[in-house]
């Protein structure tokens, strides 16, 4: 059973997290709040593995909350601006949905959050991703399954929920969401640098200010990356 919380200052919205979550046997409402202060307590004492939160709310926003906690559980977030999207991903959230939410939306969204907990769950079960030494993972795109060398990727490239694979000698799009697949990429061979970047560690030929650059192409580096990407140049110094 998945424990989540919902917060939202309008009462309308949500009734309809509700009303959609319903349909779903396998959550549990553990409280709803009408700002993002009321649930402060709630996480702090609660085991809690989904959280429902708006964004536009009195006091402080929702992005700028969750950047508060510690050990955030997995976010959706829930708003009627379009604003946020960017700053919203780049904490890792499951998804981004704008008002009203239709059931069809509400469903990729949870879908996105079994895949997510199904690759934790995975990873725990067994091996985790830093002791898994992987030659190649499956990408597929046109109907078939393709087969790509992991020493041959340059950087991985998100589209919504697509993902561009650059290779040293081509490209391959997938249908896949780039937070499930950096759960499955070996930790020492790659790393995140924006939420819509993974490089290869390999590839990197230089650093500069806000970039990477690999194969003289200059990737942007998000703000919530840049203390990773600072730890992996000072241990290889």
């Amino acid at each position: 059973m998945y424990r989540c919380i919902i917060i939202d200052d309008e009462p309308i919205a949500i009734r309809v997290i509700k009303n959609h979550l319903s349909v779903f046997t396998n959550f549990e409402i553990v409280a709803e709040c009408n700002n993002a202060l009321e649930a402060m307590p709630i996480l702090a004492k609660e085991k809690i593995d989904l959280l429902f939160c708006d964004i536009q709310m009195p006091q402080i926003t929702g992005v700028d909350f969750v950047r508060t906690l510690q050990h955030p559980p997995k976010v959706i977030f829930t708003t009627a601006y379009r604003d946020y999207a960017v700053d919203a991903f780049e904490l890792n959230v499951v998804d981004y949905l704008l008002k009203p939410i239709s059931f069809e939306r509400f469903t990729k969204a949870i879908n996105y959050f079994f895949e997510l907990e199904t690759a934790q769950n995975n990873t725990t079960n067994t091996e985790s991703p830093d002791s898994v030494s992987r030659e190649f993972i499956f990408l597929k795109a046109d109907k078939k399954h393709y087969k790509v060398n992991l020493t041959d990727v340059l950087y991985f490239e998100s589209l919504g929920d697509y993902v561009i694979a650059f290779t040293t000698n081509n490209k391959i799009v997938t249908k896949e969401r780039i937070s499930h697949l950096a759960e499955n990429l070996p930790r020492e061979h790659f790393i995140q640098i924006h939420r819509s970047y993974i490089v290869s560690i390999d590839k990197i030929e230089s650093v500069g200010p806000g970039f990477v650059e690999i194969n003289k192409k200059k990737l942007p580096v998000g703000r919530n990356y840049k203390p990773e990407l600072s730890r992996l140049l000072l241990n290889n110094n």
